[in-house]
This record gives structure tokens, C-alpha cells and sequence, in this order.
């Protein structure tokens, strides 16, 4: 079995004497193939410390050498993307195909921080009063840290440390004990690119690691990615120690299906945005809104598809949706199933009691689909994380609306419609941080930024794109004085610039 430790200081940082460990398992079969150190108070200390002892040299490191680590990273993650995708698999469970696509998303962050010199240029302005001009920079805010989840082991944390470390800032990654493995080499992968030791560093653990790392007096910044009760305690504990935080959080993402959309092209989105990578995203669909009489053919063209649904080791080339990622997580989704059955929903597609010949211990569970689900139902309140698509039926569109308004998670919606007057009154009115206009999973091109609204966040900025850099960066003006009459005598009153 792999024993996975930590990277710290540019080295790899194994086990240590009466050292707490978690296993890691291949969710395919239900193996354990591994065992993760989980990080002290003392190990995350160590990993601080080396971020802040790398931080003043790569802070005055220019802009143009620390983007040009970020152009050979980029390039050593796509030449590795076969080798990466394959950790993802056999760790996390999702297809071969949906491994490199969530990589290739974290790609696009980082050729997005390739272009760091032009995003970090300030603004200048001149003869602001006589004689004197005022400029502003952009300066770096010192050591992050990111808390990322087992869903996107290499997506997520992408979204975060290209853009810290090309704003100057050194790192500290936390990525989940259920898929350590990837982070590790991400660190490797960093330090061939050229990145000095200590300016990135990986503390595996759970929440004794996160806990020293949000009290932390020397770290700066805390980004985090996960549930939303995890999420809020995360913000909550970072911002009363006085760090800078985000918190990306938990979603029920609702479809709205107008009664004119091209039911072809919505059938094949819920498919793939309700049941790919098992339904084991943030931005998955999890609500179909059935807007007027369209709800009967809406279920008659998806029950056949999800009851078709190919469903096997991530590994196989034919797998359309893989296992969940642990045994409880399996568990904890089938009882989801259970819960809307005994709610009265009625359950179209039973996916529980799937089991692979040769995979017999996986941790499988098939696409299931509900039909007349309530607002009141816990399956519709609460956000499953599985491969579980609830239909709701509502007279029209001013009621889907309000179904979508009332719920307290606002990442992202979608309308499927042909109709320009309804998508536009949607997304004007719709209070998601992410829309969706025949487009089911509105995740952001990297130049733009991910992050939702209402109990989907805590803080005030979204992740990559400048809101990313304006996360990673405090702002400095300068007002300069150089000629004129200096030494008029003291001025007691506030400055006036004329």
C-alpha cells in the first residue's frame, strides 16, 4: 500500500514516530490501496513556516519570472495528463474522460495566471493637485491557504495557488484525506517548473490540520471549497483570527424546463449535469423544474436514459458514471433514496442494490430519478451529492422562479427555453451566482470567476479571474509630491489638492 505524507520546504515529508494515519481506498473495487499521515499542529507549523520564510524572496521575485513558472507548470501538466488522470481515477472514481476534462478546467486558471504582469499593472494618475501625483499597486497579501474537496482533487486547488503564486503570495494546500495523492505531485510538478522551495506546500489531514491552519497567526488568507456547514465554520474560524476568507459552499442547482424547450437537447443536459461524475459536484444538476405540461414527456424521454445509464470502474472506456468515492458516502446517498421514497415522492429509476460482476465491493450506486418531489421534501431541501434527479412540477414560469428565489443555496440555475424573453427575465431575476441559458453547468471560463450566492459562499470574492486577484492582493496607493513649495509650514486641517 502507498503511504502518502506531506511536501514541505520542497521535500517530500513521510511518517513520523505514534503519527495518525486515514485510509485511502479504490472506490472501483473498495480496496484499500493507501494510508494518508494526517498533520499535527506541529506538522502544519513546519509547513507555515516554510511558506513564510520562502515569501519575501518570491514576493520580489518580478512578475514576468514568477508567470514563467507558471508557463512551464502548464506545460508539465499537459504532458503528464494521462499519468494525473489516472491518480484521479484510482483514487476518486470518476471516468478516465471526466479526470482529464476537470483538469483541463484547471488548465485554463493557470494560463490565466500566465498573464499575471498585465493583471497586477496599477493605475496611475497625474497632477491630481499641483505638483502631485497618485499611483496604486497591486502587492501580494503574504501565506495562503487553500482547504479543497474530494470531488475535484486537482480542479479546485487549480482554481487557487496558480493565481496566489503568481500574485507573489507562498501556499499552503490542505487537499482532502479521501484523494490525497494528486496534490503531491501537483508539488512536484511545481518544483521541476521551476518554483523555489517552500513557496508551495501540501499538510494532509483532517480537522485537527485545518484547525491549526485557520488559527494560524502567520497564515494571511484562507480559501475553501466544500460544504456549506464545513464551509461556514471555516469562514468563521479564519475571519475571528483576523485572515482574509472565502468559503465556497454547498448547491441545489434547479433546471428550469420551459414548456417550449427542445426537450432533445434538455433530456441529454440533465443526463450528463444530474449524472456525471455521479453527481459529485458542486455545479451538478440536482432539480428539474417541469414548467406547464411538461412534466409527463419530460420523465418519458429521461427514465429510459437513466435506466440506460453505463455505470462501472472509471477505468473502463465505456463507463458513463463511476462509483461514489467511499462506502459511507455510498450509504449516505441510498439513504437520500430512502428518505424520498418514504416522503412519497415517486421514485421513477431505483438505482440502489447495483452490483458489477468482478466489482462486487464498489461503491456503486445507480442513477436514480424522482418524480413529483415537493419543496418541503428533504430530498429537494437538502443537497445529496450523488447521482439523484428530482422533477418538480409548477404551473409556470413566475412560480419556477420563485421555487428557484426561495431556496437557501444559490450557486448556479439554468433555463432551458427558446423563448429570448423568458431566459432574459430569468437571468436578470434569479438570484444564483451562476446561470445557465440552455447551458446546464454554467461553470466560468477562467478569465471570468466561480462562486455563488446566498448560503452557497461566505465572503466577499469569488475564486480565479481578477476577483481571484483581487482575493490574493491588497491594494497600496501612493500620493507623491516632488516639486512645488515644501516647506510652506504645518497644515492642521485635512489636505485639499488643488
Amino acid at each position: 500500500m502507498d503511504t502518502i505524507g506531506h511536501f514541505i520546504n520542497g521535500q517530500h515529508a513521510g511518517t513520523v514516530p505514534g503519527g495518525r494515519f486515514a485510509a485511502t481506498f479504490n472506490p472501483a473495487t473498495g480496496e484499500q490501496i493507501g494510508q494518508v499521515l494526517l498533520g499535527t499542529v506541529d506538522q502544519v507549523g513546519f509547513a507555515v513556516k516554510a511558506a513564510a520564510a520562502a515569501l519575501p524572496a518570491w514576493a520580489a521575485t518580478p512578475a514576468p519570472a514568477r508567470a514563467r513558472v507558471m508557463f512551464r507548470f502548464k506545460d508539465l501538466l499537459e504532458r503528464n495528463m494521462d499519468r494525473l488522470a489516472a491518480l484521479i481515477t484510482r483514487e476518486h472514481g470518476k471516468t478516465i474522460e471526466d479526470a482529464k476534462g476537470e483538469l483541463i478546467r484547471g488548465i485554463e486558471v493557470v494560463e490565466f495566471a500566465c498573464g499575471i504582469p498585465h493583471l497586477l499593472k496599477g493605475e496611475f494618475s497625474d497632477q491630481v493637485g499641483r505638483g502631485v501625483d497618485t499611483f496604486s499597486m497591486r502587492h501580494p497579501v503574504g501565506v495562503c491557504v487553500g482547504i479543497t474537496p474530494f470531488n475535484f482533487p486537482a480542479m479546485v486547488p487549480l482554481w487557487m495557488f496558480p493565481v496566489a503564486l503568481a500574485c507573489g503570495n507562498s501556499f499552503v494546500l490542505k487537499p482532502s484525506e479521501k484523494d490525497p495523492s494528486l496534490a503531491l505531485v501537483l508539488a512536484e510538478l511545481l518544483a521541476e517548473a521551476g518554483l523555489p522551495a517552500g513557496v508551495f506546500n501540501v499538510v494532509n489531514g483532517d480537522k485537527e490540520a485545518v484547525d491549526a491552519l485557520l488559527s494560524h497567526p502567520q497564515v494571511a488568507a484562507v480559501s475553501f471549497v466544500g460544504s456549506t456547514a464545513v464551509g461556514e465554520y471555516v469562514y468563521r474560524t479564519a475571519t475571528a483570527h483576523g485572515k482574509r476568507a472565502q468559503a465556497l459552499c454547498g448547491a441545489k442547482n434547479h433546471l428550469v424546463v420551459m414548456p417550449d424547450a427542445d426537450l432533445d437537447r434538455t433530456v441529454d443536459a440533465l443526463m450528463g449535469s444530474g449524472y456525471g461524475s455521479a453527481g459529485e459536484r458542486c455545479m451538478a444538476v440536482s432539480v428539474a423544474v417541469a414548467v406547464g405540461g411538461i412534466g409527463d414527456e419530460l420523465i418519458a424521454r429521461l427514465a429510459p436514459k437513466v435506466q440506460a445509464l453505463k455505470v462501472g470502474p472509471g477505468t473502463d472506456p465505456d463507463s458513463e458514471m463511476g462509483p461514489l468515492v467511499t462506502k459511507e458516502h455510498l450509504a449516505k446517498v441510498s439513504g437520500y433514496v430512502d428518505t424520498g421514497v418514504a416522503e412519497g415522492a415517486k421514485l421513477v429509476v431505483d438505482g440502489r442494490g447495483l452490483k458489477l460482476q468482478g466489482h462486487e465491493n464498489g461503491y456503486y450506486l445507480g442513477g436514480c430519478l424522482f418524480d413529483h418531489v415537493t419543496p418541503d421534501m428533504k430530498i429537494y431541501r437538502d443537497e445529496i451529492f450523488g447521482p439523484v434527479l428530482s422533477v418538480v412540477r409548477v404551473p409556470g414560469f413566475d412560480e419556477a422562479l420563485r421555487l428557484v428565489n426561495e431556496h437557501e443555496y444559490g450557486n448556479g440555475a439554468a433555463i432551458f427555453t427558446r423563448n429570448g424573453d423568458a431566459a432574459r427575465a430569468f437571468d436578470y431575476g434569479v438570484l444564483a451566482g451562476m446561470v445557465g441559458i440552455n447551458v446546464p453547468i454554467p461553470v466560468p471560463i477562467a478569465y471570468h470567476s466561480f462562486g455563488g450566492w446566498k448560503r452557497s459562499i461566505f465572503g466577499d470574492r469569488n475564486v480565479y479571474g481578477l476577483e481571484g486577484v483581487g482575493f490574493y492582493t491588497r491594494l497600496k496607493t501612493t500620493t507623491t509630491r516632488w516639486t512645488g513649495d515644501v516647506r510652506g509650514g504645518a497644515e492642521f486641517v485635512m489636505p485639499v489638492l488643488a
